[in-house]
């Protein structure tokens, strides 16, 4: 696995990254949420209303099924994200270019191995409600926040 690009590291430490995702894992894990109780069919609609109502213009990718917010420009970088609601479990993917040239458009799964060992695993939220949607997409924005304060 490659490594992280020093600029992404350093602000991916800042923001205390792991951490933070390892808290949201346990808040929202599979013993609160076991299988059956999951929200497995998602109304997209309501989705994209709770991006929009957190300040994000969200579209939603319908041949590879993620939802995507609209790319923001600061200063020299580009910033993105990919949100993947499958299962009842939410995936993320982080994008960042820098002059044209990916910094970062991988799972925030791999960050967890790339930062400490390669055996790292954080899993992903679970969620059973609508409500625990909403709960963690809020966490993840403070953070992608926080995030893009860090690497300027």
């Amino acid at each position: 696995m490659a490594e992280l690009n020093p600029k992404i590291k350093d602000a991916l430490l800042k923001i205390s990254f792991i951490e933070r995702y390892e808290k949201l894992s346990a808040q929202f894990c599979a013993a609160r949420t076991p299988v059956h109780d999951r929200l497995i069919y998602i109304d997209g609609e309501e989705v994209m209303e709770m991006i929009q109502a957190a300040g994000y213009s969200p579209r939603f990718n319908s041949k590879e099924k993620f939802f995507k917010i609209e790319e923001e420009y600061i200063g020299k970088y580009t910033f993105g994200i990919h949100i993947i609601l499958r299962d009842g479990m939410v995936d993320l993917v982080w994008l960042v270019s820098e002059g044209g040239m990916l910094l970062l458009g991988s799972p925030w799964g791999t960050y967890s191995r790339r930062l400490i060992d390669l055996n790292y695993r954080i899993k992903k939220p679970v969620f059973g409600t609508y409500e625990d949607l909403e709960t963690i997409l809020k966490i993840v924005f403070g953070m992608y926040e926080d995030f893009k304060n860090a690497l300027q």
